[in-house]
């Protein structure tokens, strides 16, 4: 019975909750996960226990989850941050200098790939998720069914793996 009753509110406030979750994560594509995610969570607690003011508990549990995902992602960058040297992280948005700048920028990609194409399968996947689509380790996490401390340790081990190709080349 709660369940129908779910589903007809959440039908009816449907377009209410994804504008709300996109005015909170700034992102349309995050905003359609986070409400996914907020139908699956209320169905599952509904099936654990009823639910005397479903509507609020609806839009309560929706703002919990883009609050977790906004924490999370401020977690990540924070992390991410602090695991490069300052000295790499000043270098990296340099202007374009010689030639042979960027003979020896061109020289430092080329092994970069070399390493990042030897890591695993997951690992490249974390990395592209991670580096190329922006994706949050708790994103990345649920997409490769690990968990989200295992996305940051293999990141984390990706950065190294990159600083020590940028030491050995400079």
């Amino acid at each position: 019975m709660s369940q129908s009753r779910f589903n007809s509110i959440f039908l009816v406030q449907r377009l209410s909750l994804l504008r709300t979750l996109q005015r909170m994560v700034g992102n349309p594509s995050t905003a359609e996960d986070l409400l996914q995610e907020t139908y699956l969570r209320v169905t599952r607690a509904l099936g654990e226990r009823p639910i005397e003011h479903l509507e609020p508990f609806v839009f309560q549990t929706a703002r919990n989850l883009a609050l977790d995902h906004l924490r999370a992602r401020r977690v990540q960058a924070r992390t991410l941050v602090d695991d490069v040297p300052e000295q790499v992280l000043h270098n990296v948005a340099a202007p374009a200098g010689s030639s042979e700048d960027a003979a020896h920028a061109e020289q430092l990609l080329k092994h970069l790939s070399v390493s990042l194409g030897q890591l695993s399968e997951r690992q490249q996947r974390i990395f592209i998720l991670s580096r190329l689509h922006g994706a949050s380790y708790l994103e990345i996490a649920e997409q490769l069914q690990v968990s989200a401390s295992t996305v940051q340790k293999e990141l984390k081990l990706i950065m190294a793996i990159c600083m020590g190709v940028a030491d050995r080349h400079q």
